[in-house]
């Protein structure tokens, strides 16, 4: 006789962050049925680790968008240089730096360096997609694609 084996279970959480989505979504799809799970007794929410895919992880490096500066790999300009060569202001190139979209190679305690393929690559991404409070970039610092229609397992 053969034993069925029991399935593996992750915490909400987790199953979302596979997903690359808010738990809020995931929550959604468990309800919907398009992931398996259920609900323990506390209340938490549980899904068969299984019915979840891992993604692929995509590196705003391997994107053929900023492949294209390469040329610039190993150099570095400040916050305010970068901001008048690529018409960018320097309040808005910080924000990418604090969150770790551009790379802070060095400070000399007045000036911060950044990595300039780093910033010439958002400002290609910033000057293609204009428009006030737009969102550019995800977390990982690749473009910010918005989702339309009905979100599926395959997204």
């Amino acid at each position: 006789m053969a034993v069925a084996s029991m399935p593996n279970y992750i915490p909400i959480k987790e199953a979302a962050k596979r997903l690359r989505v808010s738990v809020k979504t995931a929550r959604v799809m468990l309800k919907s049925g398009k992931i398996q799970g259920g609900v323990l007794p506390d209340g938490e929410m549980i899904v068969v680790a299984d019915s979840v895919p891992t993604l692929p992880v995509i590196k705003k490096e391997d994107l053929p968008e900023y492949k294209k500066f390469d040329n610039l790999k190993d150099s570095e300009i400040s916050i305010n240089e970068a901001g008048r060569k690529y018409k960018i202001s320097s309040a808005t190139i910080t924000r990418w730096a604090q969150k770790g979209i551009i790379k802070r190679i060095n400070s000399d305690g007045y000036r911060t360096f950044l990595a300039e393929q780093d910033v010439a690559y958002c400002a290609k991404i910033y000057h293609d997609n204009k428009g006030q409070g737009k969102w550019l970039f995800d977390k990982d610092g690749t473009p910010h694609k918005p989702r339309t229609g009905p979100l599926t397992l395959a997204e």
